[in-house]
């Protein structure tokens, strides 16, 4: 069953990618990056970003390492409408970070109305 529900969201996150490319994007938060586009690289911390007692796989740390280095594009893309319609709860992604214990993570960062511990 697990399974089948990853499926599921890696297709829904397909489908609203694919949706959502309208075209070549100005520099944001993810440079000239779509943040629902890069929603896609965060798929290996789907169910961690759901559950606060997932354990979190070494692919979604390196993936959230890479893209925490610009923590703007990192909170653009946990409060994506990609990420929304995947099921992403925005309280238990930001915590992903810590849970990776990564040392250089933005802490006491403000992503929206969230912070990062």
């Amino acid at each position: 069953m697990e399974m089948k529900k990853l499926f599921y969201i890696v297709g829904v996150l397909t489908v609203l990618a694919i949706a959502s490319f309208d075209g070549a994007y100005g520099a944001g938060e993810c440079g000239k990056a779509n943040p629902n586009m890069e929603a896609m690289k965060l798929i290996p911390c789907a169910s961690a970003a759901q559950d606060a007692n997932a354990p979190v796989s070494s692919k979604c740390c390196a993936q959230v390492k890479t893209m925490g280095q610009n923590p703007k594009c990192l909170c653009a893309v946990m409060l994506s409408d990609t990420a929304k319609s995947s099921g992403v709860n925005p309280e238990i992604a930001i915590t992903i970070p810590k849970r990776c214990n990564l040392a250089d993570r933005p802490v006491g960062y403000k992503c929206g109305p969230y912070t990062l511990p």
